[in-house]
């Protein structure tokens, strides 16, 4: 804190405790003069506020007089004490002549009274109306999406480049790691997978034979569940959960480390950390994501199975023999084509939410958050996009 003062006659620092600060005031002639002496700051002041405030009361003056050639000390609590005067009679219209100050007080004054000045006074400032506050939020995520954007490109750049363990100093891809990565994100979740798509299979086996039943058209659900489970829901409700599950590990991950400043430490022991921490992560996904693919649409089927031979009494043998005459090849990969780029989206995502944590817990659960939501979004959208070029070429 800056603080100006005097010495007495002796040479020594006028000490606070002996000369606290005091202000004499007297009127005359519609003039308010107040003379200021002893000792103004931090320490000091709280005990001439009342005082002042009292002061600032004060009414029925055209001019205010004050006098600072007694004052032995002051810092920027005791400039902001007078400042504060100041301010309180001006805005009343009344004018305010100041002598006595120092070259070193008058610089401390003029600073505070700029800082001051430079506040925005509370309730003085109304809020811009919704349309405007509507705009700059669209505005705001417009750019935000921008940056996003440049840093997937980067990581996904520097990912296909290559590992580049050493900045700028050829490549090292440490297999045992995207094998390690690969059982945690692949392995570890066949069993949710099947669960869930073995779940989703019979719902839609069930939902079909209740509505075709109408129509008397139940071996139709066997076309229903092969198509709709080969070309969409296999492979987007196991993007999902991976989203869920891997994406959000993923984020946390980078993130702790980036908390625990572990990414700044890689940087200076002259590692790459995409090449370190999202190369492997990234590489794991896209080839675990196609064969958990596999392992939901045979989960899916065999729920289809099930559920079309308790609700429609179709036997698992009429089942697959309908079934192949329903799919071919194609219906086959139009999913598994899409399952390398919703990984590679997952990845990115992921890692970039990750890169942007801060240092606080909260920065963490924001943007692991943001990571499952953002990836979920994304992959449905490409989904929509394939179905659409599907369409267009009729795949």
């Amino acid at each position: 804190m800056l603080t100006i003062g005097k010495r007495d006659a002796s040479g020594k620092a006028a000490k606070e405790a002996d000369h606290q600060p005091r202000v004499a005031v007297g009127e005359e002639g519609g003039v308010l003069g107040c003379a200021f002496s002893g000792i103004w700051t931090t320490t000091t002041v709280a005990l001439i506020d009342a005082e002042m405030r009292k002061i600032e009361q004060r009414k029925g003056f055209q001019t205010l007089a004050l006098d600072l050639s007694h004052v032995e000390k002051m810092d920027t609590a005791g400039a902001w004490l007078i400042d504060r005067l100041v301010s309180a009679f001006e805005k009343k219209g009344v004018e305010v002549k100041m002598q006595g100050q120092s070259d070193v007080a008058s610089i401390l004054l003029g600073a505070v009274s700029e800082a001051v000045r430079r506040e925005p006074e509370s309730g003085g400032v109304r809020p811009p109306n919704i349309i405007i506050r509507g705009l700059e939020a669209v505005g705001r995520r417009v750019y935000e999406m921008r940056d996003d954007f440049l840093a997937s490109m980067n990581i996904l750049g520097a990912t296909i480049g290559g590992a580049q363990m050493k900045l700028g100093r050829g490549h090292g891809i440490n297999p045992a790691a995207i094998f390690n990565q690969i059982d945690r994100m692949g392995v570890g979740a066949i069993p949710v997978v099947v669960l869930m798509s073995a779940i989703v299979g019979a719902i839609v086996a069930q939902q079909g034979a209740y509505q075709l039943n109408y129509f008397g058209a139940n071996i139709f659900v066997v076309d229903l569940v092969g198509v709709l489970i080969l070309r969409e829901l296999g492979v987007l409700m196991t993007a999902i959960m991976i989203a869920g599950r891997s994406g959000s590990a993923i984020t946390a991950e980078i993130g702790s480390m980036k908390m625990r400043e572990e990414v700044d430490a890689l940087k200076v022991i002259g590692l790459n950390p995409i090449g370190v921490l999202v190369f492997p992560r990234l590489v794991a996904l896209v080839i675990a994501l196609p064969c958990l693919t596999i392992i939901a649409n045979f989960a899916a089927l065999g729920g289809g199975i099930l559920a079309a031979w308790l609700y429609s009494g179709i036997s698992p043998s009429a089942f697959i023999d309908r079934l192949r005459g329903a799919i071919d090849i194609s219906t086959i990969f139009a999913g598994l084509i899409k399952a390398p780029f919703m990984a590679m989206i997952i990845g990115t995502i992921a890692s970039v939410e990750g890169m942007k944590v801060g240092g606080s817990a909260e920065s963490l659960g924001l943007h692991v958050t943001a990571s499952v939501v953002k990836s979920i979004f994304v992959v449905i959208i490409l989904d929509g996009l394939f179905a659409i070029f599907y369409a267009s070429i009729e795949f």
